[in-house]
């Protein structure tokens, strides 16, 4: 039986991620605060890979990644080195979130407690519970960061328009 539980974290981080996302435009999504580097896009796609690279991991499936996408916004990813007109458009990583959520949702939903409380090869100390935990979390944590910097682009002097908390 699916885990309930599971499916509804997922359904929300990934809900919020995207809800986010609505309203900024590819200039805006592209914009980082001076001395750092991160992007509301490239959290985005980053939100991305992690999902499809910890799940794959975990439970042994393979992973679909867009051309590009885990060397632009992987963990190990420096987005100041990486040329302008590389990086995918905003739509298209939204759409591609929207269709991962729908994908790992169905993956989730057919997992039952035995396969969730199996070890992840690549951290056998883990449970593949225990890591689609952490994907989804470290996803939380850059929505919040994307959240962040709509604040300060709301506030300050880069886009006008809707509030985000």
């Amino acid at each position: 039986m699916a885990d309930q539980t599971l499916l509804t974290l997922w359904d929300d981080v990934r809900a919020k991620t995207l809800d986010v996302l609505k309203g900024l435009d590819d200039v805006h999504a592209r914009w980082a605060p001076p001395n750092l580097q991160n992007s509301c896009l490239w959290h985005a796609g980053h939100n991305y890979v992690v999902a499809e690279f910890l799940t794959s991991r975990a439970l042994g499936t393979p992973a679909q990644f867009p051309t590009d996408w885990q060397k632009m916004f992987s963990w190990d990813s420096n987005p100041a080195h990486t040329n302008p007109e590389d990086w995918p458009a905003l739509e298209v990583i939204v759409s591609a979130l929207a269709e991962q959520h729908g994908r790992l949702r169905e993956v989730y939903a057919g997992l039952d407690a035995d396969r969730l409380d199996r070890a992840d090869p690549g951290k056998p100390e883990r449970t593949a519970r225990h890591t689609l935990l952490i994907a989804m979390q470290d996803e939380a944590r850059h929505t919040g960061e994307i959240m962040l910097l709509r604040k300060m682009m709301d506030r300050t002097f880069v886009v006008a328009g809707t509030r985000h908390g």
